[in-house]
């Protein structure tokens, strides 16, 4: 038996310059710290060949080309585990629109439990190119790679999207107690409202060379905010948030709406500096940086949110138990 957790993330600034219909065109780059929520993957062996299958629904099949759940399919097919498996996942979080990279820490998981599964230790760069290549290529969805990178290397990362597909990182070196005391300004709220982040992200990927200015524009918010979290001046860090949700609602029609500016609107008023719609928008979690002095009249204000109280992770994803005792097949 193999277990991996694999940390969920918040993107700071950046997000939509990793669609490669603006990095191809120009580099593109983001902000993203993993957080202290995970998806955990069991890889079991069986005694028989059958391949079960449990998430939020149960599947029994012979083979792996029957798998409805297309990214365990993949990721079986990419790691060449074809039989006589037993695969669980589990979740911290609602696992469809959350807007903390679920899907994507998700086939993370996936190929770091399968591999080890296996018997081999594979890097956290692998990881994330392979995990782009099923999500991106393999199942076609329109969305970027930081997803997939942040949940891979962990910590608090900027990365940049190269026109020839690289990508770069650059870990962002705050000591543990100052990591801790910038996360500990941080606020997640669930709206209750979950949405396909596929249409967001698809009406989005179509606009992106009639918007293009309004991604460039987020850029300098990635160096402005990373300069300020270097320096300690957190509360540069909400405004520049603030700044870059702004911009973001004139990517797609459906990034935000009525209820979530009126949300958002309160959140202002009882002393948050900024904050956004994490992920693609539309729903999900309602990132906010709240100065602690604030954070009671601020949880008060959304009370009927629910809160979910979380910290910055240092690790990406990694095996936690690894018992193998029989030969795979």
């Amino acid at each position: 038996m193999v277990i991996s957790q694999t940390p969920l993330r918040i993107s700071l600034a950046g997000g939509g310059s990793d669609l490669a219909e603006f990095y191809k065109e120009g580099m593109g780059q983001v902000i993203s710290t993993a957080i202290d929520k995970y998806i955990f993957v069991i890889v079991k062996e069986r005694f028989d060949d059958k391949i079960i299958l449990n998430y939020s629904s149960k599947e029994i099949v012979d083979d792996v080309s029957q798998i409805k759940h297309e990214l365990i399919r993949e990721a079986m097919i990419m790691t060449g585990i074809k039989s006589g498996v037993e695969i669980s996942t589990l979740a911290d979080i609602p696992s469809e629109g959350s807007g903390l990279g679920s899907s994507s820490s998700l086939v993370v998981g996936l190929l770091n439990a399968m591999y080890m599964y296996k018997g081999e230790q594979v890097t956290a760069e692998r990881l994330a190119q392979e995990a782009c290549d099923i999500e991106i290529t393999r199942c076609g969805r329109p969305i970027g790679k930081q997803d997939q990178y942040i949940a891979a290397f962990g910590g608090l990362r900027v990365f940049s999207f190269h026109p020839d597909e690289r990508v770069t990182s650059e870990h962002v070196e705050l000591s543990a107690r100052t990591h801790w005391q910038f996360g500990n300004n941080l606020m997640l709220f669930y709206t209750y409202r979950t949405r396909n982040s596929a249409e967001i992200l698809t009406e989005q990927k179509s606009e992106t060379k009639q918007k293009r200015k309004i991604v460039e524009a987020m850029l300098p918010l990635v160096t402005r905010i990373r300069e300020a979290l270097l320096a300690g001046r957190f509360d540069e860090v909400g405004y520049a948030m603030h700044e870059g949700w702004m911009l973001k609602r004139k990517m797609a029609s459906r990034i935000s709406d009525s209820e979530i500016d009126e949300v958002y609107d309160r959140a202002l008023r009882a002393g948050a500096l900024g904050g956004k719609i994490a992920g693609a928008g539309g729903g999900g979690f309602l990132l906010l940086y709240v100065p602690p002095m604030h954070q009671e009249r601020v949880r008060s204000t959304l009370s009927n949110l629910y809160e979910l109280t979380f910290l910055p992770e240092r690790d990406g994803s990694k095996v936690i138990f690894n018992l193998r005792r029989y030969r795979v097949k």
